[in-house]
């Protein structure tokens, strides 16, 4: 299971990019405030027996568009190759990349009927960002720890990181991507190429 989940929310590769402006500082009340609301509107989408399963997927959609920093995070899996790309392969990236997010997120998540969370502690981790930790479970399966990583932005909150079982999945992403691009000569094309082959499977 717990490589499952792994798999599953590597695609997020959720993290604050340093070259990105600051944001404001966190209050680790508000944070757990946040995590347990969108936490609470996801469970309630995935386990409502009223939704067939594409609807329950575009509730699962919608609740991510509005939950996560999809730029901050494409911007910070892509690294150190965001400089060297290309104002339109920067466009086209951060396109498939959130079209890529939300479709494997929320099909994953459409399909966990009967998961549930509680809440636990919440600290400080940087100037920038609180960590909300949490515990997971599902019918059959053992619980798991799942730290969910909140900063400010525009003035709301969002995510910019996922930590299952004391692994962070943001650092995960962005070495497949590099690994990708640099497999394909260090060029971002390279990875531009596999992303819309992923999306056309």
């Amino acid at each position: 299971m717990l490589l499952l989940i792994r798999r599953d929310f590597a695609v997020l590769g959720l993290a604050l990019l340093c070259t990105q402006p600051s944001h404001a500082q966190v209050d680790t009340a508000r944070a757990a405030q946040f995590i347990q609301s969108a936490g609470d509107e996801l469970v309630a989408a995935i386990n409502n027996p009223g939704l067939n399963a594409a609807a329950r997927q575009e509730r699962v959609a919608s609740i991510l568009r509005r939950s996560v920093d999809v730029e901050t995070v494409g911007r910070f899996v892509l690294g150190r190759f965001w400089r060297v790309a290309t104002p339109a392969e920067q466009q086209d990236y951060l396109r498939l990349f959130e079209a890529s997010l939300i479709r494997n997120l929320a099909g994953r998540f459409g399909e966990y009927q009967g998961v549930r969370f509680s809440l636990g502690r919440s600290q400080s981790r940087t100037e920038d960002d609180a960590l909300v930790s949490t515990i997971v479970t599902r019918p059959g399966s053992n619980p798991f720890n799942l730290d969910w990583r909140v900063t400010e932005s525009s003035g709301q909150p969002k995510i910019v990181d996922l930590i299952a079982e004391g692994t962070s999945l943001r650092l995960t992403q962005r070495s497949e991507y590099a690994s990708v691009i640099q497999r394909g000569g260090g060029q971002v094309a390279a990875l531009l190429s596999a992303m819309r082959a992923q999306s056309a499977r």
